[in-house]
């Protein structure tokens, strides 16, 4: 057995095994990007509406939550129980398959879906998810553009809602469709 030069690692049967040293260098892509301190935001929204709390993300008086620079997705509208986000799809998105991971749909439509359920809530009200039903149609991939996940409420309760959404491209295409449930946590 030999043993590898220390100058080169040895191969891993990674995604750039086999390559020269040089061209693994090439292939590696980098992105950056900031935030804004989430307890920030919770708090700046703690005593608004949820109506209120949107208009005011809309406005830029409050910073979107860090998810969305993370994955790189925008608000598009925040209506009363309504919700919808826009996502450009990336390479950054993508699993080992080459298409977006189903991971960047289920976190798009839980934004969508929760924050549609939002929109409902008076000041003091607050939600968390229950849980999340995806069905994947079809992949998705940087040549399908633009995609947006919008959410609607169909019953929203003194304990729990539920909202439904889909993700669609710019011809009205439907990729991926969800249903959530929420808590909502009233104060006693």
């Amino acid at each position: 057995m030999t043993t590898p030069p220390a100058t080169q690692p040895p191969d891993t049967g990674g995604p750039h095994a086999g390559q020269p040293e040089d061209q693994q260098a090439d292939a590696r892509r980098q992105r950056t990007f900031s935030w804004t301190d989430p307890a920030a935001i919770a708090a700046a929204g703690a005593d608004l509406s949820g109506a209120e709390f949107f208009a005011a993300i809309t406005a830029g008086r409050i910073p979107p939550p860090p998810v969305m620079q993370a994955l790189g997705f925008d608000g598009l509208f925040f209506d009363e129980g309504r919700a919808a986000f826009r996502l450009t799809p990336q390479e950054f998105h993508y699993n080992p398959l080459g298409t977006v991971h189903g991971g960047v749909f289920a976190t798009m439509l839980d934004s969508a879906c929760g924050c549609a359920v939002h929109t409902m809530l008076p000041a003091g009200v607050f939600y968390t998810s229950l849980d999340l039903s995806l069905k994947f149609l079809r992949p998705v991939t940087v040549d399908t553009g633009p995609i947006t996940a919008e959410a609607t409420v169909i019953h929203f309760g003194r304990r729990t809602a539920l909202a439904e959404g889909r993700i669609t491209d710019g011809a009205g295409k439907v990729y991926v469709t969800a249903t959530s449930s929420c808590l909502v946590i009233r104060p006693e």
